[in-house]
């Protein structure tokens, strides 16, 4: 590639492209050119003709046949439940504004969920929308459609952040308008307990649902680079403080990496994925490394 073209996955120069639909068709055409199946088979796969019985299920839809040459029990499937559906939840709290480069945290949420929404209908999949902060603030629901994508994100591009951050009481409204299992992916910076967020994926996860957790944070929010006396100003009803950055460095970095850790193990104890996601990093190779890591668990 010539040194002078412009790289249309970085997120400086995605920022300075017009039309968020024209940014997600750049960044899915960038990360699958050249793969030969989807990025997103490992979610399909789930919803093909059959899949194994697991107790609970009716007996009356085990494909005996199947069983004869197999000698495994495997349930039929029927072809309202074979697409996959994908909900894509947006955190848009006030915190979310927050960004000290080309990128505020919204802005690559919606980037990535955009991006996401591209790849998933290009698979004639259907994909929906919440937005929420401290509750479900618009609800669309899955399609498959082009005109659905456009809907899709026309209602991303004029998204208005605001409120405060309660991704379980959200999580737990937008479960019940979900209906049949499915794809939840939450974007979030994931200000909560981390026992809160856990109860939420856990709760999605009952439900039978593919949950993959996006934690957006800001470079800075990550490094923390701070080095003179700083003010912080408050989101989310938080006071303004004045604080010596050296003096908080060490235990901050600490409690974030703590935090991270926690939701990790939690997650993968539950069987939902969890993917920590710096602002400063291309989206392409955010969602190349997810992808073709969970390709390679299943």
């Amino acid at each position: 590639m010539a040194e002078n073209t412009p790289n249309y996955l970085d997120p400086e120069v995605l920022n300075t492209i017009a039309g968020l639909e024209l940014k997600a068709r750049l960044i899915v055409e960038g990360f699958v050119s050249g793969m030969h199946r989807s990025p997103f088979h490992g979610f399909s796969v789930e919803f093909a003709e059959h899949r194994e019985y697991v107790p609970g299920d009716d007996i009356r839809f085990v494909d005996w046949k199947v069983f004869g040459k197999s000698d495994r029990y495997y349930i039929k499937q029927y072809e309202e439940e074979t697409n996959l559906r994908a909900w894509l939840m947006i955190d848009t709290s006030e915190s979310m504004e927050y960004g000290s480069g080309a990128l505020s945290k919204i802005e690559y949420a919606r980037h990535a969920a955009a991006a996401l929404a591209y790849l998933i209908t290009k698979q004639q999949d259907a994909v929906g929308l919440c937005l929420f902060d401290e509750d479900l603030r618009d609800i669309l629901p899955p399609a498959s459609s082009t005109g659905h994508l456009r809907r899709l994100v026309k209602m991303l591009a004029e998204s208005r952040t605001g409120g405060q951050t309660s991704v379980a009481d959200s999580v737990n409204h937008a479960a019940e308008q979900f209906g049949r299992r499915g794809v939840v992916i939450i974007l979030s910076d994931l200000l909560a307990t981390a026992d809160q967020i856990l109860d939420a994926v856990r709760r999605l996860r009952h439900n039978r649902h593919e949950v993959v957790l996006l934690h957006i944070l800001d470079h800075e929010e990550r490094t923390f680079p701070f080095e003179r006396t700083t003010r912080f100003e408050g989101l989310e009803s938080m006071p303004n403080v004045m604080v010596d950055p050296a003096a908080l460095r060490t235990q901050y970095l600490k409690e974030l990496d703590g935090f991270t850790r926690r939701l990790k193990k939690g997650c993968l104890g539950t069987g939902a994925d969890f993917v920590a996601i710096d602002t400063k990093t291309p989206l392409d190779v955010v969602l190349t490394s997810y992808l073709a890591s969970r390709g390679r668990r299943r």
